[in-house]
């Protein structure tokens, strides 16, 4: 199982990288932190490709590029609440701000594939 977990989370790091990209781009990178998910992306694609390759990449490099991605994803969610209550209005205007404001739980993606990794690290090497 750790070797499919392993791919999964490379495969999944990598488009998932792409599209925050684009769209963090249509923000123009307003806030430096909307650089890092662009950044451990393609860190943690080539940590779960070694994870497929050696069981000591999956023990090591993955689980903690998993954690960081993970985390990442959590502080995201924060972010992205906090700029829809900042919009004018806040939560006071939902219908508007939620969907013109930073998408809520996209973030929340991060926190899945980083999990992935990191259960991929905790299960046995198939052979």
């Amino acid at each position: 199982m750790q070797r499919t977990l392993a791919g999964a989370t490379a495969f999944s790091a990598l488009p998932l990288g792409l599209e925050i990209y684009f769209e963090h781009f249509r923000g123009s990178f307003g806030d430096k932190w909307m650089w890092t998910p662009v950044a451990l992306s393609p860190a943690l694609t080539a940590a779960g490709v070694a994870g497929i390759r050696s069981e000591r990449a999956a023990q090591t490099w993955l689980p903690a590029l998993s954690a960081l991605y993970c985390l990442d994803g959590l502080i995201g969610v924060v972010t992205h609440v906090r700029g829809v209550a900042r919009k004018p209005g806040g939560f006071r205007e939902p219908l508007f701000n939620i969907v013109m404001g930073p998408p809520l739980l996209a973030p929340g993606s991060l926190a899945l594939v980083g999990g992935m990794g990191l259960a991929a690290a905790v299960l046995g090497r198939e052979r």
